[in-house]
């Protein structure tokens, strides 16, 4: 292993994924960007900066061996356990070198046991489900072993035109067909745009510490997906109502403690507004 990283050099692990690849589109421009796929990803084979990386079978030591980043940027799904000892290698591979950062995109999902009121980012994780726990574990890994070189980026709700949950939305639409909502449960939201926004920021700045990449306001979960599907328009889903609670749980982050530039903020009508434009463009033209 050469005796410094490349300057300039990002390696986003999982850059095919949703998020992965608004940040990869994002950077390209301004920094020497590479990325990971997954197997079944074919159209990216013939992409010289992209290497096939399953984490179920192999080992990322290699390729951080062979590209040198100064800034990894971690974005990739897959078996829990895979994950974490992938965390342990970035670590090991990060500590010879203490100029290089990591970025891990995390959740809002490690407080799925708060009840009562948002997370800020200092709080203390309160995890119920495998995923929240698993996303405490990762976390604690990083800034445990390296906590001067680690951001932790936790992501709420993040929505967009091409987002899943949009996707979905809009085929329940299309079919008259039942979408699930969650009248008590409060959110936070975030477009991946805005994420790969305040992420070009962050390795702008050099930044480490723990960001809560989300809305500076909350919204009910069923008035957001019935304001979004007035807005688009045409068919309404049906809507079904699922409740765990009687009454109202929090279920958002919010930032506080290490607040962005205004300009890289985001509201939850702006979130709305960028998720239904496009479709009342059409909409309209039709």
């Amino acid at each position: 292993m050469n005796i410094e990283t490349v300057h300039n050099r990002i390696l986003i692990i999982g850059a095919s994924g949703f998020i992965g690849n608004a940040l990869y589109k994002d950077l390209l421009s301004y920094f020497d960007v590479f990325g990971t796929y997954c197997t079944q990803q074919v159209e990216y084979k013939d992409n010289q900066v992209f290497y096939e990386f399953s984490v179920e079978e192999d080992t990322i030591s290699p390729i951080l061996s062979e590209i040198k980043p100064r800034y990894i940027v971690v974005a990739n799904s897959g078996a829990y356990s895979r994950r974490l000892q992938m965390l342990q290698e970035i670590c090991e591979y990060a500590g010879h070198f203490p100029e290089s950062r990591i970025l891990y995109i995390s959740s809002s999902e490690i407080f799925d046991g708060q009840r009562n009121f948002p997370a800020y980012e200092y709080d203390l994780p309160v995890a119920e489900t495998m995923f929240g726990r698993f996303s405490v574990s990762a976390e604690k890994i990083l800034l445990e072993q390296l906590p001067l070189q680690t951001t932790i980026l936790r992501l709420p709700l993040v929505l967009g035109v091409n987002s899943p949950t949009l996707i979905q939305l809009r085929q329940s639409m299309k079919h008259h067909a039942v979408f699930e909502v969650f009248p008590k449960h409060i959110i936070s939201i975030t477009t991946e745009d805005k994420i790969a926004q305040q992420v070009h920021y962050i390795i702008n700045k050099n930044l480490t510490g723990i960001f809560h990449l989300a809305s500076n306001d909350v919204i009910h979960h069923d008035d957001l997906f019935t304001e979004i599907a007035t807005k688009i328009g045409r068919k309404m889903p049906i809507f079904k109502s699922v409740y765990s609670s009687n009454e109202d749980l929090y279920r958002a982050i919010l930032p506080r403690d290490n607040k962005l530039p205004e300009t890289l903020q985001i509201t939850v009508s702006e979130v709305i507004d960028s998720c239904t434009l496009h479709e009342e463009i059409v909409t309209f033209k039709n």
